[in-house]
């Protein structure tokens, strides 16, 4: 399917009226799959909000031009009511996924679900027995499916152009910048705050590629290993303060400076300061203040309070045989997930941000190895390869009956990749090989 009748979508079984939809938990993320209903209002109307913050809702009520009776503090507000939409962007903590979907599922709304799913396999399974009872629709945030280069690389593994796969491996490089603001400094730092290791809130998404590529071949079992390497106090450097910009001697020279990342570079805005994807604006001074003082975000990053790793390795084996790897590595100098998958009859690899991958063939002709062809995807300043409104057009035409795309990521199609990163998050922890249950 090509890209612009993914992000139009005008095909299904529509009444000629857009789909409605309520945000609950008014996020960064929420709101940048909410932001498709400005680019499509043909297609989607937010028409609500739940968010617990007064500021976030009264922010997001405007942004969208909502009534107030459509603005609620907690879904049980919503649901008190009759039924409001035909949707809900789940946007909430990961620990909050489960307990809030439920609800909205009961209460007769289909839901598009950041990942990950939940926070554990037991409470992803009890989602998945209850969508079914119920029959609702959810789709996964998988993005990475939607973005180009990966839907390509699916549709030629689909067509049979390298046989029946044998080995994935798939890379993700987390920048250092990246690694402390959100698993060192931020939000997922810890897991009893967060609620997800740092494997499922940021890994999910491989790891549900690597169970996408292999279609209905499913995983069986997984090693793992990994730590918390880098940051820890006694891997301070000598000089090194608590906070960046009270006590630290060496903040000009060092990489982690919250000044260079949060006030120079203006890095990660939508986290670091409340509600800025909102509209929210604080001057250089505003913010320099709050990372002198109470922002997290301010802490040296030898002298947090995390306990997530910073480097982790998933070994998987399939029910065929075959066996992927993934290596997620925080603390990189730049960002790139890569892939290389060898298959029965050839191989293709490549990295996301470059646009393009290759697909070699064994060439035994004289004078030849092998045959390569490059195939070239087109790639965005998005940080998931332009997956994000694509994963919303389609959740739109499957709401309007349409047949789900190849990328779909719909629940029962969205298990295993998770599957796999309990298991591995465990194997590390008991350091034994998981078996992992059939579904």
């Amino acid at each position: 399917m090509d890209s612009q009748a993914l992000i139009s979508p005008n095909n299904g079984n529509s009444d000629g009226r857009p789909v409605t939809v309520v945000i609950v938990g008014a996020g960064h993320r929420s709101l940048i799959y909410a932001s498709y209903a400005k680019k499509h209002p043909e297609h989607m109307q937010i028409v609500g909000v739940v968010d617990p913050d007064g500021e976030r809702r009264a922010l997001t009520k405007e942004k969208f031009e909502l009534q107030d009776e459509c603005c609620f503090a907690d879904i049980e507000e919503l649901i008190a009511k009759p039924k409001l939409a035909d949707a809900v962007i789940n946007g909430t903590m990961d620990h909050l996924h489960v307990s809030t979907t439920i609800p909205l599922l009961r209460a007769g709304y289909d839901i598009m679900l950041e990942k990950p799913i939940g926070v554990s396999a037991d409470e992803v399974l009890e989602l998945y027995q209850e969508a079914e009872r119920l029959g609702r629709k959810v789709m996964i945030c998988h993005v990475l499916r939607y973005a180009p280069f990966y839907e390509s690389i699916r549709q030629t593994i689909a067509d049979g152009v390298i046989g029946d796969i044998v080995s994935i491996t798939t890379e993700e490089n987390v920048t250092y910048h990246h690694m402390a603001m959100a698993y060192v400094r931020g939000k997922w730092g810890r897991l009893d705050k967060g609620g997800s290791s740092m494997l499922m809130a940021k890994s999910c998404h491989d790891l549900d590629v690597m169970a996408w590529m292999k279609g209905d071949i499913q995983p069986v079992k997984v090693s793992s290993f990994g730590s918390l390497l880098q940051f820890r106090p006694e891997k301070a450097p000598l000089g090194a303060g608590t906070r960046c910009l009270v006590d630290c001697s060496i903040e000009e020279s060092c990489p982690y400076s919250a000044r260079k990342h949060y006030i120079d570079q203006r890095l990660w805005g939508a986290y670091v300061t409340y509600n800025t994807h909102l509209g929210v604006t604080l001057s250089d001074e505003e913010l320099a203040e709050l990372l002198r003082t109470d922002s997290p975000y301010g802490r040296c990053v030898w002298h947090c309070d995390n306990d997530v790793v910073d480097h982790q390795t998933v070994i998987v084996e399939f029910a065929d045989g075959s066996t992927g790897t993934h290596i997620m590595t925080g603390g990189t100098s730049r960002r790139g997930r890569t892939i290389h998958i060898i298959g029965t009859k050839g191989e293709i690899q490549g990295e996301m941000e470059e646009g393009a991958y290759f697909v070699w063939h064994p060439d035994a002709r004289k004078g030849h190895i092998y045959s390569e062809q490059r195939i070239e995807v087109g790639v965005t300043e998005d940080m998931h390869g332009g997956g994000d409104l694509r994963l919303v057009a389609d959740f739109v035409k499957v709401l309007k009956g349409a047949a789900p795309s190849i990328s779909s990521t719909s629940l029962e199609k969205s298990l295993h990749g998770h599957l796999i990163g309990f298991a591995a998050d465990q194997s590390r922890l008991e350091q034994r090989t998981v078996e992992l249950q059939r579904v």
